[in-house]
């Protein structure tokens, strides 16, 4: 029995702790990404980010949010307009988590059938 209220305990602490971190990304998101990307497929400046959950692993989010002006040739874009944010490398998980948490069916997951 100890062992049961132990696991459900651990269980209660991580779920408690990823929402956490989806919920603060949201905040993150209103308070820097807001202006330019919409989440409500809305239309905005910027890419909204229900296609950006779509097409895009958390760690490719990550990565073009630290270096926007590196990467943007190799995410397909012509250009760059998104400016490089003074985030910390906690918000920057955050924010991945919640762009992340948009879409729960991925590109990525879509399987390709061989003739």
């Amino acid at each position: 029995m100890y062992k049961l209220k132990l696991n459900l305990l651990l269980l209660l602490l991580l779920v408690t702790n990823i929402y956490a971190s989806v919920e603060d990304g949201k905040n993150v998101y209103l308070i820097h990404c807001a202006s330019c990307h919409s989440n409500t497929m809305s239309g905005s400046f910027g890419k909204d980010f229900n296609l950006v959950s779509y097409e895009r692993t958390k760690d490719e989010i990550k990565a073009y949010v630290i270096q926007p002006d590196k990467l943007y040739k190799s995410f397909g874009y012509s250009s760059n307009a998104m400016p490089s944010l003074p985030l910390t490398g906690q918000e920057i998980e955050d924010i991945a988590d919640y762009i992340d948490s948009l879409q729960p069916f991925k590109k990525s997951m879509i399987k390709v059938n061989k003739k």
